[in-house]
Formats: structure tokens, C-alpha cells, sequence
């Protein structure tokens, strides 16, 4: 237990505000240890970043769809008494998917070593050498990085220090793509090896190289797929959370927490309702939850000023699609495809520092009809193709409303490389840019990922999960500590989980209205 912690009192209420993964994973965690939870979100169901919408007969996954190490919700269901397997049909995914390069060659990704080998030897024999060196470096990384700091509390300056030497032993300063540069000589292995922080925000030339862990997640613990997408997850959460005893009130936007005499007393809603409770989570954006939420409250360290010198993730444009017709088509065209563009620091470049956006992309495409068919009427497909851009807090932000279908063109025009003539047969499609992402998840600059996790940004140096600001209140997902991808942000909530004390064991109190 920490100073911050609230102690075990009869008034075991509890408010999670935000019903994304993290919210969820924390109200699952907080009604084990016996508080009565009310979770609040403003969007019209669960799931947050991982929810989904339907359109024309399709279902589209709006965020995450890559679902890695598989404990860390088999442990989240064990403490509610669950079993996660039960209540989530995962599947693995072979091959985990496939990075293709505008020359035409291309890298299939398994967890098999022989395999992995064999494929790196075919697009270049010279640095196999090279990458059995990268996969220790993994392993190694994985050791310090996940098993010893994500789920462990990180708030105190000392847990941070005290790895500073192992950091130091695996050059931690170095970027992964430093160290990908250092095990490799073919381009297209360097890009390989190291873009795997684009998917929780990071800039490979500048996060560290802790991150090579990713490989090793992936291949010690398969890349998997949830019939019914991670919304399916997210679903499943909030009905461990409802036969808990948890309340879930969807439509519901929370415009302050209550601040008084230093601690959190509950929130006020958009509607100028007030709900009280000793303890509140915040699963919001750590920007809006100090920026917005707490906005008439002191602030000692995530201030204005503070928070306007984070260096933030990159932006999304996200273009979801389906088709008609075209189940079997493209055959070779799997579950995921990463098309690589003709650049790849340069393109990194404009997106994170420069904020310009370039004519070249890179694309990540999600195909998720080949293993569900569920997601789209019969015989059709549903697709969506992810190209990083640069979010909205540059010098010139990029104008969404002016480009949003000019840059469709230009993503189409690649993908017909990967799927010709596929814009023949569209039936529907939906776009997301930064400026939705702004609006509907209210995250700072439209980031995707919220704070970038660069090593002066993780850890310590990450909005911590216990507040500094106010007692009783703690903070899971993106934005606070372990960080952004599906694993971070449900081990978040184990973090909370080792900061909470249980409640008392006593009947519920029922959620005042003030």
C-alpha cells in the first residue's frame, strides 16, 4: 500500500471513468478486491480504443487487432475467479503476418526459428549471424523490460534507478532501430526488426531499444486473433464487471473530478451531475485527465506547461472498407500485411518531427474476413488500412476536412498493388483521421498512442498510476505506465491492482448523486 492509496474504509465506491481496455481490466480488478464500481464512458459501448461499429452488414474494428501474450488475461480473468479461455475464443494466427516491400520481395513472420531463419537467409544471407544476435538481444530485453518492470509499480524514482545499470548493460539508450542497424545490413531487415514501436506510438529512430522485447513476445507467445475482434474482449470484460456487481453507464461524459482538500471525492458529468466516491480511475487519456479533467485543480507536476512539452505519438488515418464479391479473392493476401513504402527513417522523419505529410506512406492492412466471416456478409470482405501521420499538435497541423480524400486517393493507389481493382467492388467504407481521434477518444493532438514512449517518457518518467495530484486517484492505459499496445494497457490495472488495497468486506454502497 502507498501513501496515496485510500485506506480500508466502509465506503467502498469506486469510479472508473472510461469503459477502453484499461477501464475495464480495472473495474474487473477493483470489484474482486470488493469495492462496488461504476464505470462511465461517453461512447455508446465498450471497449474504447477496441471497440467497433457496424456499417452495411460489416463489422469494423476501430483500433487494436493484434492480440499478443495471452497471460496477461488469463491472470486479469483468474483474480475475478474466471477463466479467460472460456469467454474469449483467441486463435493463433500463422503466419503472424507479412511485411512486403515495393521491390516485391517480402518477409513472412512465424514463431518458428528454422522458419525465421530460412526467411531472413532468402532476402539476405549475410545477416543471418546478425539475427540470432537480435533475437538474444530480445530475449534479454524482454527478461528486464516485460517480466521485470511492466507490471510492476513504477511511481517511486527508486524502481526506476535501480535498473539503470541493466539498462546501461543493453544500451538502452540506443534506439531499435540503433540496434537493429547494428545486427543487420539488408534495409528491409533494419525495418523489420524495429518498427514493431509504431504500434504503441513510438518513433523507431528515437524509442529505445528495450522494445525489441515485441519480437520475442511474438514469437514466445504467438500473435492471436479474438472471433469477434477485440471488441469481442472488451465485451467479455464488461460482463465479468456487470456479474461482479459492477454498474457500466454507457452515454455518460465525465467534465471534472472532484477535487477537495487534496483528494478525489468523485465527478461531475457534462449534465452537471455529481457522483461521489472516495476512489476514482481514470482510463481517459493521461493529457485530458490533468489537462481537462483536473483543470480547476492544483497541479504540482503535470501541469499546462508540462504537459505541452510531452512529446506525443504520431497520428492515424484509417480507412475502413468492405467489399463484395471477393471472398477467395487475393489469395495471397493474408489476416495482416504490412506494405512497406520506398522510405523508411525519411518517412519516419515527417511524421514525428517534421509533421509533414508525405506522398509515400506505409500501410498496415487488416483482413480479418479470412478468419472470421462473421465480420462481413456472405462472399464479402472487410478490410481497413492504417497509414501513420502526423498528429495535430505540429506547427502546421495538417487540415483533415481539405486532405481526408485526397490522401484516400493515395492510399487506394497502393493498395490496388496489394489487392487490384479491389475499389470495383466497395460496398462501404468509414475514415478516421487524427481530427477523430481528437473527437471521439478526446486524446491530445488526435495522437493515436497518447505520450510517445521515449525512455525519458516510460517508467518514472510516464504519468504515474498513482496521482500525484490527489489522493485516490489512479490512472490505467495508454498514457500512464507500463504504455500504449493491448498488453500495457491491461497490465496497467494489475499495476492498480498492487497500489489498491481490498475493500472491507461489507455490503455495497449505492453510487450518491449529489
Amino acid at each position: 500500500m502507498t501513501r496515496h492509496a485510500p485506506q480500508p474504509t466502509t465506503d467502498n465506491r469506486a469510479i472508473v471513468i472510461g469503459a477502453g481496455l484499461g477501464g475495464l481490466a480495472a473495474a474487473m480488478r477493483l470489484g474482486a478486491k470488493g469495492y462496488a464500481v461504476t464505470v462511465l464512458d461517453r461512447l455508446d459501448r465498450v471497449g474504447g480504443r477496441g471497440s467497433s461499429v457496424m456499417q452495411d452488414g460489416h463489422r469494423f474494428d476501430l483500433g487494436p487487432t493484434i492480440v499478443t501474450v495471452p497471460q496477461v488475461y488469463e491472470r486479469l480473468w483468474a483474480t475475478c475467479g474466471r477463466d479467460f479461455h472460456a469467454d474469449v475464443d483467441l486463435r493463433p494466427l500463422t503466419p503472424f503476418y507479412e511485411i512486403r516491400w515495393p521491390d516485391g520481395s517480402h518477409l513472412r513472420v512465424t514463431g518458428d526459428t528454422k522458419e525465421m531463419v530460412a526467411e531472413v537467409a532468402r532476402l539476405s544471407p549475410r545477416d543471418v549471424k546478425g539475427y540470432h544476435q537480435f533475437l538474444r538481444d530480445s530475449h534479454a530485453r524482454y527478461k528486464l523490460g516485460f517480466e521485470g518492470m511492466v507490471a510492476q509499480p513504477m511511481h517511486r524514482a527508486w524502481e526506476t534507478i535501480k535498473v539503470l545499470p541493466q539498462f546501461a548493460k543493453l544500451r538502452a539508450d540506443r534506439s531499435i532501430l540503433g540496434l537493429a542497424r547494428a545486427r543487420v545490413k539488408d534495409e528491409r531487415l533494419r525495418m523489420a526488426l524495429s518498427f514493431h514501436p509504431l504500434f504503441i506510438g513510438g518513433d523507431p529512430s528515437n524509442v529505445t531499444s528495450i522494445y525489441a522485447l515485441v519480437s520475442y513476445l511474438e514469437k514466445e507467445f504467438g500473435v492471436h486473433y479474438a472471433m469477434g475482434g477485440v471488441q469481442a474482449i472488451a465485451d467479455a470484460m464488461a460482463d465479468v464487471v456487470r456479474a461482479q456487481g459492477g454498474t457500466i453507464r454507457l452515454g455518460q461524459q465525465v467534465q471534472r473530478i472532484t477535487i477537495e482538500g487534496g483528494a478525489a471525492q468523485g465527478v461531475t458529468l457534462a449534465t452537471g451531475r455529481k457522483l461521489a466516491a472516495p476512489l476514482v480511475i481514470s482510463n481517459a487519456d493521461a493529457g485530458h485527465t490533468y489537462g481537462t479533467l483536473l483543470k480547476d485543480a492544483p497541479r504540482k507536476r503535470w501541469t499546462d506547461a508540462k504537459l505541452r512539452n510531452r512529446r506525443w505519438s504520431m497520428g492515424l488515418f484509417v480507412w475502413y472498407f468492405g467489399t463484395r464479391g471477393t471472398r477467395g479473392k487475393w489469395a495471397d493476401v493474408g489476416h495482416h500485411t504490412i506494405m512497406a513504402g520506398p522510405r523508411y527513417e525519411g518517412l519516419l522523419h515527417d511524421i514525428f518531427i517534421k509533421g509533414h505529410l508525405a506522398d509515400d506512406m506505409s500501410l498496415y492492412v487488416h483482413r480479418p474476413s479470412v478468419t472470421d466471416p462473421s465480420v462481413a456478409p456472405a462472399g464479402g470482405d472487410t478490410f481497413y488500412a492504417l497509414s501513420p501521420v502526423p498528429h495535430l499538435g505540429h506547427a502546421n497541423p495538417i487540415d483533415w476536412q481539405a486532405e481526408k480524400m485526397r490522401y484516400r486517393d493515395k492510399v487506394a493507389a497502393v493498395l490496388d498493388t496489394l489487392i487490384p481493382g479491389f475499389r470495383d467492388h466497395l460496398t462501404t467504407d468509414l475514415i478516421y483521421t487524427p481530427e477523430d481521434f481528437r473527437d471521439r477518444y478526446l486524446s491530445p493532438h488526435g495522437s493515436g498512442f497518447s505520450i510517445e514512449p521515449r525512455i525519458l517518457q516510460s517508467a518514472w518518467f510516464r504519468p504515474h498510476n498513482v496521482s500525484e495530484e490527489a489522493k485516490g486517484l489512479f490512472l490505467v492505459g495508454a498514457g500512464t505506465h507500463p504504455g500504449a499496445g493491448v498488453p500495457g494497457v491491461v497490465s496497467s490495472a494489475e499495476v492498480l491492482g498492487k497500489l489498491v488495497p481490498d475493500a472491507r468486506q461489507v455490503p455495497a454502497m449505492k453510487m450518491a448523486a449529489e
